[in-house]
């Protein structure tokens, strides 16, 4: 990583930085922080003391976080080039992003974006700062993603293993989003196999080191996975993960609080501020996450995005809970799958191994089930959803009075339930939900038994079923309150989407699909269209019509027919609408611009040639660089061979990229 001169001593990366990190002189470093001035002091660590100051980044003055090495620190010029190397390659809006550097005579100078909020080590600790238990999940899920990021999404061929997770090392921005930081000790490897390990002279911290780093020196990406685990042990209980105050059994957090959980005793090491906000099933599902990170065995704890998944899903779980009465509210966070199986049932297979707990064969065998049979008892085997009678249905649609649309799966009602018992209600009282009656069975049941197991905020929400043989069959959903993404492309909807939007729309449908390949059950959307997203007041995208989506499992290897590779197709489709504002097939346009794919495909790669055929209506309020790179993701997700085609995840980590550096 580092290259050495003829002297043996390490000099500066091998590699240049890139334009959005750049060397600062010394008399500018100088001017930010007031000769640096004690009273601009914002914090202290390991390197040396963090300054406030003002610098000119690009045409731009911003707030900027000035770090210092200090003379008497442990760390020197290999943990600064480290940071410099890595930071100058990476980016994502869950890492620190660097400025720049200053590396002058013995001065070695690293200039970060200002994160006004500190460190999830400053508001646990030491300010004792009020933290609800949904922040608290929101600063994990944003904190396991930019670590997921590093390990598998960097774009450069190799996975970053951090080596130094911790409490101090995550930033809060001002939104309360969480970004990692600290790179002086991190390390590269190779990404294509997630045993491979990087030999190396153990470093770290105390209390966040994996034992088996410890006490082998192998490093690899799972050993960050641990340190993770440690740091949501920390959150849950607000207790440091080495704390020499306390009586000596309590030293150590994992031994501490691995102890109340194998005793099933949860309650005892939640701290009290949140104890009342959690509910029992939403603690019991994060101690298993915690479980499987901390396992002793490397290669038996997951990776980050099934942390990422497991914890989105918890966040849904937890959201429902806090809107539900305590008896509905066991119904609708049933959907909650089981990410990690608890080691205390016996369960130890790795992540992604043949063996399988009974559980999730029993989900798999009752999925298939479903798609094949007309038969099926939905009320046992989906126990997450409501079930519904059709004269309560009748009574909270003023029967069926106001239609919302109809689909290509059915007609859509706008209908009225009470928040705690969901029955049927009145506009002035209850709150609102689209009761869609189905077209055919097979549709109907392909639609419970998928989105019985699903929980995402960008996938929309299943709150029960009607199976009255006599008058149809019906799906019951939260009311998605904007309209489809379609009519706001081509239907002349009043408010225009800008540029912003439709990106942050992108990346909520692409986070929805990311979710649905990566869990468990590997679910196929089948079919993704512009129809198929809606869009709800704040302008997030929800993935909608759920008749067509399958099981990996269930389908098989079929070449050319369905996979997921498919559902990228069809987000390649979605992408050039919304550059365009053009739907993907269209007969009143001249015949060789029928279809858009094959018309827009020679002007994607050419900068200049792309502005003729961008929204005319953004009226160039567009970034056209982040516009190219939408086109150029929009073409490999348009790729014939589907083996060219980038994964969900890619398409997830390409678009968040576009987005920070669109910021």
């Amino acid at each position: 990583m580092l290259s050495t001169n003829s002297n043996g001593k390490e000099s500066q990366p091998s590699t240049e930085c890139s334009q959005a990190c750049r060397k600062f002189e010394f008399p500018e470093i100088l001017l930010a922080t007031a000769n640096f001035d004690e009273s601009l002091v914002i914090g202290k660590g390991g390197f040396g003391k963090v300054y406030k100051g003002n610098i000119i980044n690009g045409k731009s003055l911003v707030v900027a976080a000035i770090k210092r090495l200090d003379s008497m620190s442990t760390q020197g010029a290999t943990e600064f080039w480290a940071e410099v190397e890595m930071l100058s390659k990476l980016r994502h809006c869950h890492l620190v992003s660097l400025f720049g550097y200053c590396n002058h005579e013995k001065e070695k100078i690293l200039i970060y974006e200002y994160m006004p909020n500190g460190t999830l080590e400053d508001h646990l600790h030491k300010l004792g700062t009020p933290l609800s238990w949904l922040q608290r999940l929101k600063i994990c899920i944003s904190a396991a993603r930019g670590l997921d990021y590093l390990h598998t999404g960097t774009g450069i061929d190799v996975g970053v293993i951090h080596r130094d997770i911790k409490s101090s090392n995550i930033l809060l921005h001002e939104s309360w989003a969480a970004k990692i930081s600290d790179f002086g000790l991190s390390r590269i490897g190779p990404t294509n196999q997630p045993s491979t390990y990087v030999n190396t002279l153990v470093k770290g911290t105390f209390g966040y080191l994996d034992p088996n780093y410890f006490t082998t020196g192998r490093l690899t990406r799972k050993s960050d996975v641990y340190a993770f685990g440690v740091v949501l042990l920390e959150v849950l209980c607000r207790k440091r993960a080495v704390d020499r105050s306390l009586d000596e059994e309590q030293w150590g957090l994992v031994t501490w609080a691995q102890g109340s959980i194998k005793e099933g005793s949860l309650k005892n090491i939640v701290d009290s501020e949140i104890r009342g906000q959690i509910s029992t099933k939403c603690l019991k599902e994060f101690s298993r996450i915690v479980e499987r990170c901390l396992l002793s065995n490397p290669k038996q704890r997951p990776t980050m995005a099934e942390v990422v998944v497991s914890l989105d899903s918890l966040m849904i779980l937890q959201e429902k809970t806090n809107t539900s009465s305590q008896g509905v509210g066991k119904t609708i966070c049933g959907k909650m799958f089981d990410m990690f199986p608890s080691t205390l049932d016996g369960e130890n297979s790795v992540p992604g191994d043949s063996k399988v707990s009974d559980n999730y064969k029993a989900k798999n065998r009752l999925a298939g089930d479903t798609l094949g049979s007309n038969n099926i008892d939905c009320t046992s085997a989906i126990p997450s959803l409501k079930v519904f009678k059709f004269s309560d249905l009748k009574k909270a649609t003023r029967n069926f009075s106001q239609d919302l649309c109809m689909d290509d799966f059915g007609e859509v009602f706008l209908g009225w339930i009470d928040k705690k018992t969901f029955a049927p209600s009145t506009q002035s009282t209850g709150f609102a939900v689209a009761v869609k009656r189905s077209k055919d069975l097979q549709q109907w049941q392909n639609v419970v038994t998928v989105l019985g197991l699903l929980a995402h905020s960008n996938i929309v929400s299943l709150l029960g079923y009607c199976d009255d043989k006599e008058h149809k069959y019906f799906l019951v959903y939260e009311y998605v309150q904007n309209q489809k993404l379609s009519n706001f492309l081509f239907r002349g909807v009043v408010q225009q989407l800008s540029w912003g939007t439709r990106l942050m729309i992108m990346i909520g449908v692409a986070n929805g699909l990311a979710y649905m390949h990566m869990s468990k059950h590997q679910v196929i959307h089948g079919f993704l269209k512009s129809c198929s997203i809606l869009i709800d007041q704040d302008f997030n995208a929800k993935l909608g019509s759920f008749e067509m989506a399958r099981f990996c499992n269930d389908i098989g290897n079929i070449d050319g027919e369905l996979s997921m590779k498919t559902d990228i197709y069809s987000f390649g489709v979605i992408l050039l609408e919304i550059l365009t504002g053009q739907r993907a097939l269209d007969s009143k346009r001249p015949p060789y611009q029928f279809d858009l794919v094959k018309w827009t495909t020679p002007f994607l790669a050419d900068r200049r040639e792309l502005k003729k055929i961008i929204d005319p209506r953004l009226e160039q309020n567009y970034p056209l660089e982040r516009a190219f790179e939408c086109a150029a993701l929009a073409l490999r997700c348009l790729a014939k061979d589907p083996k060219d085609r980038p994964t969900s995840e890619e398409v997830l980590w390409g678009l968040e990229q576009i987005y920070v550096v669109n910021k």
